[in-house]
């Protein structure tokens, strides 16, 4: 029982690290003196900031099932059961890069449905 006990301990830890890895960055931007009110002019630059925004939370998002992934299986101990949901999670992990990685070429088509390009 104690086993347990310690994997979903170290489970935690390392996904937490993982979160505060990649939530942590420059999370707080710097205010300088004369820097007018942040804006969107235009359409273009709303869909480009919205694709910023999913691609960025796609790849954090896989890199999460990456690492839940590669921990379950580590700790697997052979286990067929937990061998095939740890592979499962790296299946969907692989997944949301491929998205991530789609995504530009996505808001390329949108930006063509609305007639920016």
């Amino acid at each position: 029982m104690q086993t347990h006990t310690h994997r979903f301990r170290v489970i935690g830890a390392l996904v937490f690290v993982t979160v505060a890895v990649v939530v942590g960055g420059d999370a707080a931007p710097v205010l300088a003196d004369g820097v007018e009110e942040p804006g969107v002019s235009d359409l273009e630059e709303v869909i480009t900031n919205i694709r910023n925004w999913v691609v960025g939370l796609l790849v954090a998002l896989a890199t999460l099932l990456l690492t839940i992934g590669g921990i379950r299986y580590l700790l697997a101990g052979g286990d067929p059961g937990e061998v095939s949901k740890a592979k499962d999670t790296l299946k969907y992990s692989a997944l949301g890069y491929g998205v991530a990685v789609l995504a530009p070429l996505l808001v390329e088509i949108l930006r063509g449905f609305v007639g920016l390009e």
